[in-house]
């Protein structure tokens, strides 16, 4: 046995957590992108780590970074161990945290207008010493936050999900609908996207309604693109063109920017709301409780 101080076992846990996340993300620079670090600086920790194992922990391949043997060891003891110190942590934290919990919460922008006001409220009164912390973000941007544990629960489309590293919980469907003026005699109770050209104000491309027109292979043209609900309504109701939102969007609001809704016929369009979180990462009681909450409300627990 040899003495360690402790600022070397600071950097020895540095070093191995760093090394767990290029592992799972399999590329240095997205690993320094989410744990905020330069990549040369991350390099430089791996390169330490090596150094005081005395054997490479990864190896290049043309796809980015793969595990060698001593890394694949590596992993396998660090993972399970570094998950029982973060439950612990966390459990501790609670405890000593009782009556002050706190969740960040990420979700699409649309979902900030009619499923987070009530889904908030409940959580007040079962909850009433939560603290929420929400941000609206685009479908992409949810993912990342929450893959990067930034939040603990996202709400998102599904078609965003793609991360083998999130647990995804199927919420509720969201059917479409047109947005026309009030005074716009172009449309009846109905219109046909399919067979009618419509000229549109978009989200920007990677928000995931965006991809659902063009997946869908609707008959528009672009008038206008915004990155915020607000606008996207400020720009319909001055004229600029049509647009295709979540039918749950309120007609209290909808009546403020004097517009109304058209049903879509020809087909089915929707997207899948689903909430996700880490996989392998212990929910907090008050996720925990959020998640249940959602569900029930959604109809899905």
């Amino acid at each position: 046995m040899f003495p360690v101080s402790n600022s070397v076992v600071g950097e020895c846990d540095r070093r191995l957590r760093y090394f767990l996340r290029i592992a799972a993300l399999g590329s240095v620079s997205k690993a320094a992108d989410e744990l905020n670090v330069s990549q040369p600086s991350l390099s430089r920790q791996i390169a330490a780590l090596e150094a005081f194992i005395g054997k490479p922990v990864f190896e290049r391949n043309g796809r980015g970074m793969v595990l060698s043997e001593t890394g694949l060891e590596l992993r396998r003891a660090m993972e399970p161990a570094f998950q029982l110190i973060d439950d612990t942590l966390s459990k501790v934290r609670d405890i000593d945290a009782a009556g002050q919990s706190s969740l960040k919460i990420a979700a699409v922008h649309t979902l900030t207008y009619y499923f987070l006001g009530n889904l908030v409220s409940s959580i007040a009164a079962e909850r009433g010493d939560a603290n929420l912390h929400l941000m609206a973000r685009s479908s992409p941007e949810v993912v990342d936050l929450v893959s990067s544990g930034k939040v603990e629960l996202g709400f998102v489309y599904d078609s965003a999900v793609a991360s083998p590293g999130l647990v995804s919980t199927d919420l509720f469907d969201d059917e479409m609908c047109l947005l026309a003026r009030l005074d716009d005699e172009g449309f009846g109770e109905e219109v046909d996207p399919w067979r009618q050209q419509l000229r549109l104000v978009v989200f920007p491309e990677h928000y995931a309604l965006r991809k659902m027109l063009h997946h869908s292979r609707l008959n528009f043209v672009i008038s206008a693109e915004t990155d915020t609900v607000d606008s996207l309504l400020e720009l319909v109701g001055a004229g600029i063109g049509n647009c295709i939102v979540p039918s749950r969007m309120p007609d209290r609001l909808l009546r403020d920017y004097q517009l109304r809704k058209v049903s879509i016929a020809g087909g089915r369009l929707a997207r899948k709301v689903v909430a996700i979180h880490r996989d392998g990462h212990r929910l907090s009681p008050l996720a925990e409780l959020t998640l249940k909450v959602a569900s029930r409300s959604s109809g899905t627990e």
